[in-house]
């Protein structure tokens, strides 16, 4: 069954285990909103957990826009969760002000020893943009990407690497300034923001997840059909809405638009703000449904989860597709 609330629509979601149990922390917002498209601005982080990703319990909301005047006191958006070296758990998150109407978004963190019971360190903000980094700017886009943190180990060293959505201020076309933006920390406190590790070939790509499977690097992200560039379609064909990846020999890259068909896409789009989890031996691919399949409208749940598989050259397919055989799961 699907990861579903009956009061709160439900959209990105990332993930973290621990001792065979899944932790789930997903965007969430109220229905009684009655528009879904209000749900952005109405929104808080839901937490539930499973052992198979499919039967999951639901303990209620985790985190959430700070009270009182604060840089992250209007949303509090997409994040990723990893543990410390002492154990201590750290949640980044997407954060917005009620100040600027929410089109400034910056980079936040919080604590947590139980996964749930989640504490900001200081106030929370640990990244804004610099000239490397497009600006807020109406005439180009509705608002200032600078959002989706994805964290992880550094392979190569000792300290932490950061990802997320942003926009190249150098891109003359729109639909090239789409990048993936980058920082590094000693100790996941300080952060040092760095040039962007990929731009080009989209408006946006969104929330970003950067892995490695038997020595090839992927960064998985989402973006809408609208938002393809004419070279980005050169190279994987028809644009849809969904979820697709980059690849290098490296996790700071250099980077590259994967060739082929999208990973999983479908016009109109099916999931969205999919993430990749290994699980049993498997990569499994779970994002949130666009559209109820019966109705058409917004489905606002997480779908049950999708096994994806590598080709003998080393691109990602959905177990199913006709490209799956030969394929290493």
């Amino acid at each position: 069954m699907v990861l579903a609330l009956d009061d709160k629509w439900v959209w990105d979601s990332w993930y973290v285990e621990e001792g065979g149990l899944w932790h789930c922390f997903f965007l969430q917002a109220p229905k009684s909103l009655g528009d879904p498209e209000l749900r952005h601005w109405h929104v808080s982080h839901g937490h539930a957990t499973s052992r198979d990703l499919r039967s999951w319990t639901q303990l209620g909301t985790c985190f959430g826009p700070a009270e009182g005047s604060a840089w992250d006191d209007y949303t509090t958006w997409t994040g990723s969760v990893v543990q410390g070296d002492d154990g201590t758990w750290h949640l980044f998150y997407t954060g917005t002000s009620r100040a600027d109407n929410g089109k400034h978004q910056k980079l936040g963190h919080a604590v947590s020893q139980d996964l749930h019971t989640w504490q900001r360190v200081g106030d929370g903000l640990i990244l804004d943009r610099d000239e490397r980094y497009e600006d807020y700017c109406p005439e180009r886009w509705h608002d200032r990407a600078f959002r989706d943190p994805w964290v992880m180990p550094d392979p190569d060293g000792s300290g932490w690497l950061l990802y997320f959505t942003a926009r190249d201020p150098n891109a003359d076309n729109t639909l090239e300034a789409g990048a993936i933006g980058f920082a590094t920390s000693p100790d996941l406190y300080s952060w040092s923001l760095q040039d962007p590790v990929f731009s080009g070939g989209f408006g946006e790509l969104e929330v970003p997840q950067v892995f490695e499977r038997n020595g090839h690097w992927y960064c998985l992200f989402s973006t809408w059909d609208r938002f393809c560039s004419e070279r980005a379609e050169a190279i994987i064909g028809k644009p849809a809405t969904g979820t697709h990846y980059l690849i290098a020999d490296g996790p700071r890259g250099p980077w590259r638009i994967a060739p082929g068909p999208m990973l999983d896409a479908a016009d109109p789009g099916r999931r969205y703000a999919a993430r990749i989890i290994d699980h049993e031996g498997q990569m499994k691919l779970m994002g949130f449904l666009m559209r109820n399949r019966q109705t058409g409208v917004f489905a606002g749940t997480i779908d049950d989860p999708v096994v994806v598989m590598a080709t003998p050259d080393n691109h990602l397919v959905l177990a199913g597709t006709a490209l799956e055989e030969g394929t290493d799961g």
